[in-house]
């Protein structure tokens, strides 16, 4: 892919809430038809990074531009081509599935048959169609994470923000989402996708960046990760460059305290498998 297919480009990024730096120079960029994994522990500043590339935050200095879009001059131009799913997504649950999805279309300037096609296709996907008319107040925390996607996606966005999008899904429907996105990105679509399930990460994207108090710490891709941290697994990678390397010890000290300071030992089939070769 050429240098020019960039269509997502961060620059020096900074955000504060009073003494407190959330973010700290962040600059990154992501190409057509790429999925960025965005990896951090809690707190290190990947949701406030998302809120900002959405339009929801105002960064203190630094720069966001979506294609020629510049997101702080243009907002709603620039708000037009993407499409975010939140960590905690809110709905208006006094509202069907259809009904919520009509006002998200709307709001976007979709058609209204184009609305109407895709949120029974889209809820038919999702295994909702039984319950499109059913207000939202009874649903799951899935049903609703369902919902939340189908929004994200109803204006055929360019860019794709997600901050933890598998929350309460089930798992057949997130080996469907895996592979929609993957086709998405094949499409040339731009993904950005943050998580803690570091398994799917691994899988799915093409590179990872990861942020560490505020700060960036690696990007590049699994292969290229490997090689800077001498590390087999993007689990092992992640906490070699968040330097939790004492988390042994919290395993330990932690179970130790649930039991209230006894010696903790192995059951003798659990033993044997430890040693096992």
């Amino acid at each position: 892919m050429s240098p020019d297919s960039t269509f997502l480009e961060v620059s020096h990024l900074r955000k504060t809430f009073g003494p407190q730096i959330a973010i700290d120079d962040i600059s990154f960029s992501v190409r057509r038809g790429e999925i960025l994994g965005y990896l951090g522990p809690n707190g290190a500043g990947k949701s406030t990074t998302l809120k900002i590339l959405a339009g929801l935050l105002t960064p203190d200095s630094g720069n966001v531009k979506i294609g020629e879009i510049n997101l702080q001059q243009n907002p709603i131009e620039a708000k037009k081509r993407m499409g975010f799913v939140p960590e905690t997504g809110a709905l208006y649950e006094k509202l069907t599935p259809l009904e919520y999805l009509e006002m998200v279309g709307q709001l976007y300037r979709v058609e209204v048959s184009e609305i109407r096609r895709k949120s029974h296709e889209f809820l038919g996907y999702f295994d909702l169609a039984e319950q499109r008319d059913v207000r939202m107040t009874s649903f799951s925390k899935g049903m609703k994470q369902k919902v939340v996607l189908s929004a994200a996606l109803l204006h055929n966005p360019d860019l794709l923000l997600l901050d933890e999008p598998l929350n309460g899904l089930d798992a057949n429907t997130v080996l469907m989402f895996k592979g929609v996105m993957r086709r998405l990105a094949d499409l040339g679509k731009t993904i950005i996708y943050s998580s803690h399930i570091l398994e799917v990460v691994e899988k799915l994207c093409d590179r990872i960046a990861i942020i560490h108090r505020g700060q960036i710490v690696a990007e590049g891709s699994i292969r290229q990760l490997r090689e800077m941290t001498q590390s087999p697994s993007l689990e092992l990678i992640f906490k070699e460059l968040t330097k939790a390397k004492a988390v042994e010890d919290k395993i330990e000290a932690f179970a130790k305290a649930i039991t209230n300071g006894r010696e903790l030992t192995a059951l003798p089939d659990q033993a044997e498998k430890q040693h096992e070769p």
